[in-house]
């Protein structure tokens, strides 16, 4: 009876034991329920995108800004035709030159440079002023005066110099027509002066050496001449702008007037070489400021 007892008891045993175990697994379960079970809502990051917003489709991009009214479409064209009336003298100037009337096609730019001013005072009078303009007028000043003056100063050096030599100093000038377009177009503006003589201004020159006659010069000189004047374009020498050489005493101004009446072509070389002179001199003084 007792052994009996002892094993009843110990199946007893057993069982609890079993019951326990099951027991802690269901409360282990129970703790990782609550363990694993969020306490707080779940929060969703939402990132907003950015939604791309289509351009309005444009048939033409307008070149007159501002009001767009019959007299300001007036003033704009009669501009833009004397930039084209630039442009046109200039290829009149290389067909005259190739044909052997440099004389005359000389004549044709110089009228260049007369409608090349003509077509920025009237854009500023008209208030009729556009990037459109501005470009335009740049590619019809390396037209005019970056190829056609050039074309006319070799078609005058021809029986005069090396045509190689001429050549290149033509070529020279066309080259730095070019990279002083480029860098006025790109660069601030100064009311005072200039950064280099003005393509505008040394056309002017070469224009008037071949109308006054000064090919009769040695051959040596005038290739100087004409590579000054280039390598003067693309420097940075300050060159005083027009306004500001009117601003000289009277009698100072009344010296070139004198001189070209007693001997034309001498006091015009005098007066070319003075402006050449005056770009150096005042960077000098502006260094030592």
């Amino acid at each position: 009876m007792r052994r009996g007892g002892s094993l009843a008891r110990q199946a007893l045993m057993v069982r609890v034991g079993r019951r326990s175990g099951d027991t802690g697994r269901a409360a282990t379960a129970t703790r990782a329920e609550v363990l694993y079970t969020p306490s707080e809502p779940v929060r969703t990051l939402v990132v907003p995108v950015p939604v791309p917003v289509a351009e309005p489709e444009t048939d033409s991009i307008s070149l007159l800004p501002g009001e767009h009214t019959i007299s300001r479409k007036a003033s704009f064209a009669l501009v833009n035709a004397c930039t084209l009336a630039s442009l046109g003298l200039g290829l009149l100037a290389i067909f005259l030159a190739m044909d052997g009337d440099v004389r005359i096609a000389a004549a044709c730019l110089v009228a260049c440079v007369g409608f090349d001013g003509l077509d920025g005072a009237l854009a500023r009078k008209l208030g009729v002023s556009s990037p459109f303009g501005a470009q335009m007028d740049s590619l019809a000043d390396m037209c005019s005066f970056g190829l056609a003056a050039p074309v006319v100063v070799y078609a005058s050096l021809a029986d005069s110099v090396p045509p190689a030599a001429a050549a290149i100093a033509c070529a020279f000038v066309a080259g730095c027509a070019a990279i002083r377009l480029a860098r006025f177009n790109v660069s601030p503006k100064d009311g005072r002066f200039f950064s280099g003589v003005p393509t505008t201004m040394a056309a002017a020159v070469l224009a008037l050496t071949v109308l006054i006659g000064l090919d009769d010069l040695p051959g040596i000189a005038l290739l100087g001449g004409v590579t000054m004047l280039a390598f003067a374009m693309v420097s940075s020498f300050p060159y005083a702008k027009l306004a500001r050489i009117l601003k000289l005493p009277p009698w100072l101004l009344l010296l070139p007037v004198v001189g070209a009446l007693i001997d034309p072509r001498m006091a015009f070389v005098l007066i070319v070489a003075t402006y050449l002179a005056s770009g150096p001199v005042l960077w000098m003084r502006a260094k030592r400021v």
